[in-house]
């Protein structure tokens, strides 16, 4: 399988220099500017530590929304066990799919991004593979694992699913104006299933909910085009209109709860982080300032994901997973999030 992949993508990249230089030969980064940095923090920046904190408060959310998380559900369902193999479970499938992002960019990175690890040189394309599917073996392999709690399985199933949507928004999709914001915000719908896929049954109750996480996702893609030259106006301003979309959807299932004053304290703060970045872009839509936009929506999503916690009547769980945005914020600030 990793002969296969390996040879794959030597195909589709098979004019990236495995070197520290360009094309022509010339050198993208100093040795003084390599020296000190092992394969291994190459490594962690392709894997973009700070995102799989976000994810992590995915899968969290999804298990408070399918009900595990309450004390009277998760101890007769195996405790903390399946919760941690779900964890694993996305930081393999979250971890494979940004590497595999850089892989097949790794042509085009020559020149738009040579700071990052594969066309620094920082890492050999070849160990970029390698990683890549170990990460998706870890990720489905621990979804299977949970199979052995519920006897379902829903959550290998959607692990694969995941994979393959990886792949395809990583290869093909990411290069279509629509079809690619679409893309990756199903992998981070397919993600929160994942989480409730901790209860199987709780997935033919709250499998629509995805579609919020889909919708603000693909708007963070769409915010992501223009990281490299510069954003849209117009789909600055339109991804402000499918944040909005997002907020009040979480803010009218809280009400339909009666717990929409804790969701509307988080949710406070998640506008706060997404819209002062964002309104910035649409005022100077410079490649710095989409960046920041960018950054913040990804890091928004543990807000949200706190929001979601709050409006299942969690509010203390939902402080404690805030502890994740300082974490993330912390490896952002070390790691790349783009």
């Amino acid at each position: 399988m990793i002969r296969v992949l390996l040879s794959f993508v030597k195909y589709n990249t098979m004019s990236i220099p495995s070197k520290n230089s360009t094309a022509s030969g010339a050198t993208l980064f100093p040795p003084s500017k390599l020296a000190g940095k092992s394969i291994l923090i190459g490594m962690l920046q392709l894997m973009r530590p700070a995102n799989i904190i976000t994810s992590i408060a995915d899968v969290l959310a999804g298990m408070a929304i399918a009900g595990y998380l309450a004390s009277d559900n998760h101890g007769a369902m195996g405790s903390w066990k399946p919760i941690a193999l779900i964890i694993f479970s996305t930081i393999g499938l979250y971890g494979g799919g940004v590497v595999f992002n850089d892989v097949f960019d790794a042509k085009a990175d020559r020149l738009e991004r040579p700071e990052r690890p594969i066309p620094s040189g920082l890492v050999p394309i070849s160990h970029a593979v390698t990683l890549g599917i170990l990460l998706f073996l870890l990720g489905i392999t621990s979804a299977w694992m949970v199979t052995v709690f519920h006897g379902s399985n829903t959550s290998p199933l959607l692990a694969l699913i995941i994979v393959i949507a990886a792949l395809v928004y990583d290869k093909w999709s990411k290069h279509h104006k629509l079809l690619g914001p679409l893309n990756m915000g199903l992998c981070r719908a397919l993600n929160l299933l994942l989480g409730i896929s901790i209860i199987p049954l709780a997935l033919t109750q709250w499998w629509w909910l995805s579609f919020i996480p889909l919708v603000y996702i693909a708007a963070v893609t769409m915010v992501s085009r223009g990281e490299v030259y510069g954003g849209s106006r117009p789909d600055l301003g339109f991804a402000s209109i499918l944040y909005g979309i997002v907020a009040i959807s979480i803010l009218l299932l809280s009400i339909g709860r009666n717990t929409w004053l804790y969701a509307m304290a988080f949710l406070f703060l998640f506008l706060l982080l997404v819209f002062i970045p964002l309104f910035k872009a649409i005022k100077s839509p410079t490649a710095v300032n989409t960046r920041k936009a960018v950054k913040a929506g990804v890091l928004g999503m543990i807000l949200m994901d706190a929001a979601w916690v709050a409006a299942f009547g969690h509010p203390i769980l939902a402080i404690g997973m805030l502890l994740l945005l300082p974490l993330s914020v912390l490896l952002a600030k070390a790691f790349a999030v783009t």
